[in-house]
């Protein structure tokens, strides 16, 4: 789920007293209950004894019981991204208690594996672990699982980076699969859970992600955003998707008529379509698409919809929303029922109305953090580490080290994120080292952060906190320094601090009325424990409350910190506001430097708090290390030159000074609770690192387009398309052994577009450890009627080689997989032409390479004799993709400037050019050969219509031009254009 507030856990388990009981089962069962009946069967029973109002009431993602089939509640969504989420309960003596399970690393880190076998047993553990908290309480933890999510990583400011998988689809779609297929378990009739795959479609940015607008052109459609969801569907490892708040092609995803009319068409199962949290509503408030919630709830219903999410545990404006469209003819009893035959088909395959709850039924909550999964976590956040940097065999560590100092904002904590479950134990990276080495080492720690104390420079008084376990309300009180009015200062980025207290080890945090330190890490969907200090000409400064929630102007003006009467810190206009001087304590830069300096290796670990840079609603502004952060580095590396930089985050980070002077780097994600014990491992040499970058890390930030041009051919994004030089590129990582390739074969020197191609590469372990190599196969068209990707990931294999170890990898794709959408037919098509086919191990690391021929089609000319849609350009400029109506279709929305081109067009002396626009301004549209400011064929003129949506066919004399031509339509203000053609 992706809320825009967080779901009520009260409102949640209040369920338990009016629609969760069991009831007792009739005496005798019905055919519904019976196992032995075919599926199809079962569910046309229990549909048919289902009364309207109950089968409304199934649309909400609360679907109630119906105490007379003997029915329990089934509940929609539970997070699962890399690991059961949200794990908290409510013990029989109604105290909220913490069910901690199993926390991976998180999604950007398991691709990083490259290895979708071990991915598979991620999804295993968690979706059995799932079935262990559902086991616990079916009020909480439902069996629809809201994972993976396989949006595109196309722009690394994307806050949600940590969610995704890579930037391209193809491995994107591998660990889809992998990951969901787990979940699902491999029984071919029943679910061990049932995956969701999260956000359909292209939801890559957060600012204002309800209403902006991901324009994408057909080729990015169909060529990427849909290749990412299609893989997992297809192979029925997801049971259905969620789609996304923003609007795709100017039409809301809730209404997106693409989840019925493509989605369902990759398989032949029931799928079971979700919407986002609250998303019905934004139809009719944020995004104001429909007039009221019947009008909207229909329109979803109709596009592919089957279940709300929406308004929490109260399903009374959905049921009503649904029962006035039924009664107003907006929808049919017949969408009603195949909504629920959705629904109804995945809680068959779930077990819930066999004996026992079919194969999965008898898991218990003992399957939750057992050691067998502990082992799994640290396995895979080993397999999940990427070496990024290794000058003079830095690295691994000798075992025999005697001194190291650990260091760093993350040295010895663990930071869990929005989707994280509860960790049941911890071993931060000084923890993982100190047992790692032993007691014969001696292990440093230091965090390598200012302990500060601010005193209002005008009162003499320091700001003091609680020294009991759950803190207590700042004040201004104490008059000199001790452990209360001490706290350590965490930057990270963009001058945001957070504030730990010294006196009990908790962070200071906002809870809409007071500041307390109280929390053990910044969290919540309003992150409240962010703060900045901002310096005044007199030398003091004033302390800002920067939570996330002031982004609103909740406070308006009053987002700084003063005393009240009574000495409690409370918010006030910046006049207003205290002047505090900021009394150094501890220097953490120079105890770094003196822990450094003292000892063999210092290990310096930076990166990220999830809850702060960039996370759900929120997109990175800044994409370089926390200044401070930068400093602690550059003075570290100063002391000791054999220093290794541990960076732990989520995304891509421009670290251009580190890859430049730091000897060694490897970069990890949050990980889970064994991240100390992995980050030890590969350290030290007990894990051969072997992980790959799955997104490029760009040298800055200009080198990126802007965050909302979803177009990445034009933009020239990604791998794919980017011809800039990055800090590393797709799919790099090192290792400490050495590999070397030879003798890349073809099965075949040619291939038709039915055929199949069978790489095999000798690749050999040439160092002096064991380790594993991620073989990766590219791809390039040589010839194309349109513009083609640089390269493109078309298999990959990661292998085991022990030193000297030569083994030959086989390396899989169909000629297939080579097609492009054809714009000009709409459909796919593999062109003739000849590829390189290139063998190595990164996007830019090619060790062996060959070329294939491809035995496919040329593309013939375009044909404009027929109206042609304006949507499938060639190229473009300033073109923006929007709804042609409410429910259906899509046109080109233009502005002064705009043009789109159409290339290879077979011409034969037209006579007359025809447009279908819609414009409430005058406008023209001239039609020019060659370039937008090409010879001038024909000038259209079209008339105003009443409304956008409103069109009118418009056509004008042409000079007559024959054989094959680019033609360009250049506009000279706002309109829309459905289709145009040229006819004789």
């Amino acid at each position: 789920m992706s809320p825009r507030r967080p779901l009520c856990l009260a409102a949640v388990l209040g369920l338990a007293v009016t629609l969760l009981a069991a009831p007792a089962r009739a005496a005798e069962d019905p055919p519904f209950r019976d196992p032995s009946l075919p599926l199809n069967q079962r569910v046309d029973d229990l549909l048919g004894r289902l009364t309207v109002a109950e089968k409304i009431s199934f649309l909400h993602q609360f679907q109630p019981a119906v105490p007379r089939l003997g029915i329990g509640l089934f509940k929609t969504g539970t997070e699962a991204l890399h690991g059961v989420a949200w794990s908290t309960d409510i013990d029989n003596g109604g105290a909220v208690v913490t069910a901690d399970g199993t926390v991976f690393p998180q999604a950007v880190g398991l691709a990083s594996t490259w290895d979708p076998a071990l991915i598979k047993q991620v999804g295993t553990v968690v979706g059995t672990e799932a079935r262990g908290f559902n086991a616990r309480n079916p009020k909480v933890w439902g069996l629809n699982m809201w994972a993976p999510v396989v949006n595109l990583l196309r722009d690394p400011r994307w806050g949600r980076n940590e969610e995704g998988y890579s930037e391209d689809p193809t491995l994107t779609g591998a660990m889809s699969i992998a990951y969901a297929s787990g979940m699902r378990g491999d029984d071919p009739d029943h679910l061990r859970t049932a995956p969701t795959l999260k956000h359909y479609l292209a939801n890559n940015n957060e600012a204002h992600r309800d209403t902006t607008n991901s324009s994408l052109r057909p080729r990015v459609e169909q060529e990427y955003d849909q290749a990412a969801f299609k893989p997992a569907i297809a192979t029925d490892a997801a049971t259905g998707v969620m789609a996304s708040y923003n609007l795709v092609n100017g039409r809301p995803a809730t209404v997106n008529p693409a989840l019925n009319d493509v989605v369902r068409t990759w398989t032949r199962r029931d799928l079971m379509n979700v919407t986002d949290a609250h998303a019905p509503n934004n139809l009719v408030n944020s995004q104001a698409y429909y007039p009221n919630l019947a009008e909207g709830d229909a329109a979803a219903l109709k596009a592919g919809i089957d279940s709300y999410t929406t308004d929490d545990t109260n399903a009374a404006p959905t049921v009503n929303a649904v029962t006035t469209a039924l009664s107003q003819g907006l929808v049919t009893q017949a969408d009603i029922d195949r909504a629920v035959r959705h629904l109804l088909s995945i809680r068959f395959r779930l077990g819930e109305f066999d004996p026992g709850g079919g194969p999965y039924g008898s898991i218990t909550p003992d399957v939750i953090d057992t050691p067998a999964h502990r082992a799994l976590n640290r396995r895979t956040a080993g397999a999940a580490t990427v070496l990024l940097k290794n000058s003079g065999r830095t690295l691994p560590l000798s075992p025999s080290t005697r001194k190291v100092a650990v260091i760093g904002p993350l040295s010895d904590t663990l930071y869990t994120d929005w989707y994280s479950g509860n960790l049941p134990y911890k071993v931060t990276p000084l923890a993982g080292i100190r047992e790692r080495l032993g007691t014969s080492a001696t292990v440093t720690g230091t965090e390598g952060a200012d302990r500060i104390a601010l005193k209002n420079a005008a009162t003499g008084r320091y700001i003091t906190a609680g020294a009991g376990a759950s803190g207590s309300v700042l004040t201004e009180s104490a008059t000199t320094t001790g452990p209360t009015t001490q706290f350590d200062a965490f930057d990270w980025g963009d001058g945001v601090l957070t504030l730990r207290s010294a006196a009990n080890g908790k962070y200071v945090g906002y809870n809409w009325s007071s500041f307390v330190n109280d929390q053990a890490q910044p969290n919540g969907w309003f992150v409240q424990q962010q703060f900045k200090l901002e310096p005044q000409p007199d030398g003091t400064n004033l302390l800002r409350y920067a939570g996330y929630e002031t982004a609103f102007d909740w406070f308006g003006p009053n987002k700084y910190l003063a005393p009240n009467s009574d000495g409690v810190l409370a918010l006030t206009t910046a006049d207003k506001a205290a002047k505090f001087t900021r009394e150094l304590v501890t220097d953490g830069t120079a105890e770094a430097v003196a822990a450094a300096k003292a000892a063999d290796a210092a290990v310096l670990v930076v990166g990220s708090m999830p809850f702060i840079n960039g996370r759900e609603d929120h997109d990175r502004t800044d994409m370089n290390l926390a200044a401070a952060q930068e400093a602690l580095v550059k003075a570290v590396t100063k002391a000791n030159p054999k220093t290794v930089v541990v960076l732990e985050n989520s995304y891509p980070t421009t670290v251009t000074w580190l890859q430049d002077n730091v000897p060694a780097i490897l970069w990890t994600t949050h990980a889970g609770a064994e991240t100390g014990h992995a980050v030890a491992d590969v350290l030290f040499g007990d894990v051969n690192p072997a992980a790959r970058l799955t997104q490029t890390w760009p040298r800055k930030a200009s080198d990126l387009p802007d965050i909302l041009n979803y177009d990445i051919i034009k933009a020239g994004a990604t791998y794919l398309y980017s011809k800039a030089k990055p800090l590393y590129p797709f799919g790099h990582g090192l290792s400490y052994t050495t590999f070397a390739y030879s003798g890349l074969k073809l099965n075949a020197s040619s291939v038709r577009p039915d055929g199949t191609v069978t790489a095999t590469v000798k690749v050999q372990n040439t160092g002096r450890a064991a380790g594993d190599e991620v073989v990766q196969l590219y791809t390039h068209q040589h010839t194309s009627r349109t513009k083609q990707p640089v390269k493109q990931l078309r298999a990959f294999q990661r292998v085991h080689l022990t030193p000297g170890q030569t083994k030959t990898v086989t390396l899989t794709f169909k000629a297939s997989d080579l097609a492009l959408w054809d714009v000009t037919r709409d459909r796919w098509s593999v062109e003739k032409s000849t590829h390189d086919i290139m063998v190595g191990s990164s996007s830019t690391a090619v060790h062996q390479r060959t070329t294939l021929q491809v035995a496919g089609e040329t593309i013939p000319p375009r044909d404009l004799t027929t109206p042609t849609k304006a949507t499938t350009f060639d190229d473009h400029n300033t073109a923006e993709l929007v709804d042609l109506t409410k429910t259906t279709g899509t046109a080109v929305a233009t502005q002064q400037g705009t043009w789109l081109a159409y290339n290879s067009t077979s011409l034969n002396t037209p006579t007359k050019f025809t447009a279908t626009t819609s414009t409430q301004t005058p406008v023209r549209v001239e039609l020019r050969q060659g370039s937008p400011t090409g010879k001038l064929l024909a000038t259209l003129t079209p008339a105003t219509t009443a409304d956008k949506y409103t069109y009118t066919t418009t056509t004008t004399p042409v000079t007559r031009l024959t054989g094959t031509h680019d033609l360009y339509l250049v506009f000279t203000g706002p309109a829309r254009i459905k289709d145009f053609s040229l006819t004789r």
